[in-house]
């Protein structure tokens, strides 16, 4: 984050309160991206065109070649499920899976909810409470939708996305939705798919590109580094995917319980934060550039970048903080002029 940045947000959280969430929102959609703001517009306003209080949309990401969107929505514990499911009614009226297609797997024109505690006044309890309420407020305004829950608010079993995932068939190329058995709504139809609904603590995602186009080139570079590899990096979660003329390691950075591991603390230290008094922290983005860097480097192969889908948990925090001190609803159209 630049000292700028800093400075501002330091100055937005001396005078906002911290019972603040966030929803990263996966929609199906990159390529129409006026359809895309409409989505992200529809948070922050109600039918009358008037703000919403308190709410604000910090960044939007599309990506072409995955024709998949994420929109970075924030707002008070009081008010994001009205901004989200307003979000998520609209995304279901103007995109249709039938008509999809993209690299990224994805099983639903809203494909993922995730809500995050931005704030240690937040309990892991409210966003549970929330992304419920989400997922039983999406299938009962958009009849036809279905949803799976995961993490918190999947209770009691509290099942972790990928796990979720690919319990759902959500890793393969064609899944059958007729074979599922989502935990709301009705049997998944192919225009709206299957939506995940649930509550962790914050994922970043960040994604390195290597430079070739041999898939297995990056698919072992993603066995390497995943989490559940003896040796991967805590909390990452990993896709190799073809990207622009290249491969992309798209990682999802999950922020894991307790102290970073002493074995990986060389470098950059591991951002840091608590929730209900629990310390969670999450792999750096050069940690995950470097190990990328390294494995490619071994099968003579370089990397042409690293691209962060929105923020880490501190910047998401802070320029939350300083939108809403500013009253600016539409943040993603200023944060470019911010962060440089």
């Amino acid at each position: 984050m630049s000292s700028l940045l800093q400075s501002c947000c330091d100055m937005a959280s001396s005078s906002l309160g911290s019972r603040l969430v966030a929803c990263l929102l996966n929609v199906s959609e990159a390529r129409r991206k006026d359809l895309v703001e409409t989505v992200a517009k529809a948070a922050i306003y109600n039918t009358e065109g008037v703000r919403r209080e308190g709410t604000t949309v910090l960044n939007i990401f599309n990506d072409h070649d995955y024709n998949r969107s994420v929109i970075t929505i924030v707002a008070s514990t009081d008010s994001l499920r009205e901004a989200v499911l307003s979000a998520c009614e609209k995304a279901c009226g103007l995109i249709d899976m039938c008509d999809h297609k993209g690299v990224h797997p994805c099983m639903g024109a809203v494909d993922l909810i995730p809500i995050y505690p931005l704030g240690e006044e937040v309990r892991v309890e409210d966003c549970a409470k929330e992304a419920q309420a989400v997922a039983q407020g999406l299938t009962e305004r958009v009849q036809g939708t279905s949803a799976f829950l995961f993490g918190w608010a999947d209770s009691p079993l509290q099942r972790g996305l990928a796990q979720r995932r690919k319990e759902m068939g959500w890793f393969k190329k064609t899944p059958d939705l007729e074979a599922l058995k989502p935990d709301l709504g009705p049997q998944p139809q192919k225009r709206f798919g299957l939506t995940g609904v649930g509550a962790s603590p914050y994922v970043m995602n960040c994604n390195v590109t290597i430079n070739t186009r041999d898939i297995a080139v990056g698919r072992s570079i993603a066995t390497a580094i995943r989490e559940s590899t003896p040796g991967g990096l805590p909390g990452v979660q990993v896709l190799a995917l073809p990207h622009e003329g290249a491969v992309e390691i798209a990682c999802n950075v999950e922020s894991v319980k307790g102290s970073p591991p002493s074995h990986m603390t060389a470098g950059e230290p591991w951002p840091s934060f608590s929730i209900n008094g629990e310390p969670y922290c999450h792999a750096p983005a050069s940690l995950i550039t470097a190990r990328v860097a390294e494995l490619a480097g071994r099968q003579g192969v370089g990397t042409k970048g690293t691209a962060l889908v929105g923020f880490t948990p501190h910047e998401c925090r802070g320029l939350a903080e300083l939108a809403l001190s500013q009253g600016i609803a539409e943040f993603w159209k200023e944060q470019r002029r911010i962060r440089m």
